[in-house]
């Protein structure tokens, strides 16, 4: 069976399960323990960041990696589509997200953790350690705020500016390269979640995120197309013996 080790609210995490969803393949996740975990992981992959797919002997890092991987194992619905302007396409648009896009949807998150208390509780993994969470619970509200004012200034209306142009692109089509869900779809869609929390983050983080985004009416359209797509792909438990 696939195992997926994984931080549950990382958004390149969604990514992967959004795509094995797609694909319909049975799969069981492995929480990774933040500090102790990670030293597992590297045993098992080199590297400490998540996602990482395990398939046999195949050890894959990176969520585009991964995808790819799933296209060569399981072909439909492809993700990465033949023909080659497309798929140059979808490239661009997965590089973006996985760049541009979330590095300004995790500056605004940490926005908004820093002003609230229970969004910050949510998101602290509960096998952490009792005295690192109790660190940052006590870090005083506003503190994150300020420093990404500070480093990130101008990177919020930007954010804001791009997700909005989406919104009115996704107004009037189903998927951003042509007639089928993409690799790029899945990773836009997957971002989107720092920035409004979507119903597969389970309760109580569902519709929690960036006040002045997450209740934007000029992107009403963007987030009601990610949570169609979610419902389209969590429209039942995707995996087996989940241990997240």
């Amino acid at each position: 069976m696939l195992e997926l080790h994984q931080f549950r609210h990382s958004a390149f995490c969604l990514k992967v399960r959004m795509a094995l969803a797609a694909k319909n393949l049975t799969y069981r996740t492995i929480a990774v323990t933040p500090g102790i975990g990670q030293l597992e992981l590297f045993k098992l992959s080199g590297q400490r960041q998540v996602p990482v797919l395990v398939d046999g002997d195949h050890v894959i890092a990176d969520s585009s990696a991964i995808i790819r991987h799933l296209d060569s194992i399981q072909p439909e619905p492809k993700l990465i589509p033949s023909d080659s302007q497309q798929s140059a396409l979808v490239h661009l648009i997965e590089d973006w997200a996985d760049t541009t896009l979330a590095s300004a949807a995790r500056s605004a998150l940490i926005q908004a953790v820093g002003f609230d208390k229970e969004l910050r509780e949510n998101l602290i993994a509960k096998d952490l350690p009792e005295s690192f969470k109790q660190v940052i619970n006590q870090v005083p509200y506003g503190f994150f705020n300020g420093i990404k004012e500070i480093t990130n200034k101008g990177e919020r209306s930007e954010l804001i500016i791009s997700l909005e142009k989406l919104s009115k692109l996704l107004g009037t089509h189903s998927w951003l390269i042509g007639n089928k869900m993409s690799a790029a779809d899945i990773s836009v869609a997957a971002q989107l979640s720092l920035v409004k929390f979507p119903s597969s983050s389970g309760i109580p983080l569902e519709g929690k995120g960036c006040p002045g985004i997450k209740d934007s009416p000029n992107l009403r359209e963007l987030f009601n197309w990610r949570d169609q797509l979610e419902k389209l792909l969590f429209h039942g438990d995707q995996t087996k013996n989940d241990a997240s």
